[in-house]
């Protein structure tokens, strides 16, 4: 690891990693939860609509609140606030309220995790941190996933570890299966070890002025920074490519989920393995752009979201998981190749032009906003019952045209202050 990281740097990637370990667990034990409910297919990506709903509704409000107070004991409440949500579908409330309440511990979560690492990382070090903070969240959410899938497959579930250990378990209404009950408190366990790892993190120091804490001023504010944000010129293009690519990846998620059931002929803890393969690849590709590539080249990576939508397409013609595994796998490393110089080059902008929080809450809102759109449009094509694959395949051509679009966009502008310079020089 880098020797310009700050003290205590593998303690946040520690927490942020069993924290996320554990919300990407819980979401497979939760699906499988409502299939055993019976509930339509369509309320799966309703699980992270209810999670996602407080990122966009308090963004005006959970950037002052990481800027107001000490950022650590920010992230260890707001792991508590989730793991108090998988308690509640522990016991029994009903699995969106409870994933609205884990939503509502993450989102206050991501402004103060990634406000103290923009705090604490100089610049020259900020697209090697982001490397290593996007590797790890990718790698939580690849073994999260298969740790998810572990917990609901049917050897785990038909076990007898899981039966004995279920018929001890004294909140048996809490799921629709004692095994699941057994499952969910597995990943209570992963939030508590968060939270141990949450102590050692070392508090970055920075201080800022004190805001208005009216809430018509702190939306005031929260406008005035996103506009400021979107105005700016490198801003503007790294807010806009993350917040398309995050809403288009909450889509993948499940999509690919719901293509390895339906077009694969997987089974969920199946589904959710081939699901961990493109988080593997944006691994892959993370650290290989965080030790190669510099902040003041980040928009040299743009190109590759056109090839990260050619791969998606082609799931129209795929129909063997031997045949799905390296294109999702190219799929992911292509995305972390992307995402994490526009990430790092965001941040830094933010940085540049707001306070630290309240950076990551802007980022935190159209990110989320497009996330919100996006699973509702999935939603509703999966009720009109259009096959994944055609899904995927959409949202790669959608992938194709913007990144396309944006390209040409810059090149325009680019050719546009070339001729103006030349004219100029000719006067």
């Amino acid at each position: 690891m880098s020797r310009q990281l700050p003290r205590g740097f593998g303690w946040l990637m520690a927490t942020q990693f069993l924290s996320s370990l554990a919300d990407n667990a819980l979401l497979i034990v939760a699906i499988a939860h409502l299939h055993h409910l019976g509930s339509p297919l369509w309320w799966a990506p309703l699980l992270k609509f209810a999670f996602t709903l407080s990122y966009v509704f308090l963004a005006p409000f959970i950037g002052a609140l990481a800027d107001a107070v000490c950022k650590r004991s920010l992230m260890a409440w707001m792991n508590g606030l989730k793991l108090l949500g998988a308690l509640a579908l522990l016991y029994g409330v009903h699995p969106m309220l409870a994933f609205a309440l884990v939503g509502l511990g993450a989102s206050a979560y991501a402004p103060a995790k990634y406000g103290l690492l923009t705090e604490s990382v100089p610049p020259a070090a900020l697209v090697a941190a982001n490397g290593w903070v996007e590797s790890a969240v990718v790698l939580s959410v690849l073994l999260g996933t298969v740790l998810g899938g572990l917990l609901v497959a049917p050897l785990w579930l038909q076990s007898s570890a899981a039966a004995g250990a279920g018929a001890l378990w004294p909140l048996s209404a809490g799921a629709s299966s004692a095994a699941l009950n057994v499952s969910m408190a597995i990943v209570i366990v992963l939030y508590a070890l968060s939270a141990l790892c949450n102590l050692r993190i070392v508090p970055s120091g920075a201080s800022y002025p004190v805001r208005g804490r009216r809430p018509a001023q702190m939306l005031a504010d929260f406008r005035h920074a996103n506009a400021l944000l979107w105005r700016d010129r490198s801003g503007g293009l790294s807010l806009t490519v993350t917040t398309v690519f995050w809403g288009l990846g909450a889509m993948l998620q499940f999509a690919v989920l719901l293509w390895a059931v339906q077009a694969l002929g997987l089974g969920l803890d199946q589904a959710a393995y081939l699901q961990g393969v493109v988080a593997l690849g944006v691994v892959g590709g993370a650290v290989l752009v965080a030790s190669r590539l510099r902040l003041r080249h980040a928009t040299a990576v743009l190109p590759l979201g056109q090839f990260m939508g050619a791969f998606m397409v082609s799931a129209l013609f795929i129909s063997d998981w031997r045949a799905a595994v390296p294109v999702l796998l190219a799929v992911g490393a292509l995305g972390g190749m992307m995402v994490v110089p526009m990430n790092a080059l965001l941040q830094h902008r933010g940085h540049r032009l707001l306070t630290a929080g309240q950076s990551i809450a802007v980022q935190g809102f159209n990110e989320n906003l497009s996330i919100l759109v996006l699973l509702g449009l999935y939603a509703g094509l999966i009720a009109l019952e259009l096959p994944a694959q055609h899904v995927m395949a959409l949202a790669g051509l959608g992938l194709i045209l913007f990144i396309g679009g944006t390209l040409w966009r810059r090149s325009r502008r680019t050719g546009l202050k070339a001729l103006s310079g030349h004219l100029l020089r000719r006067d």
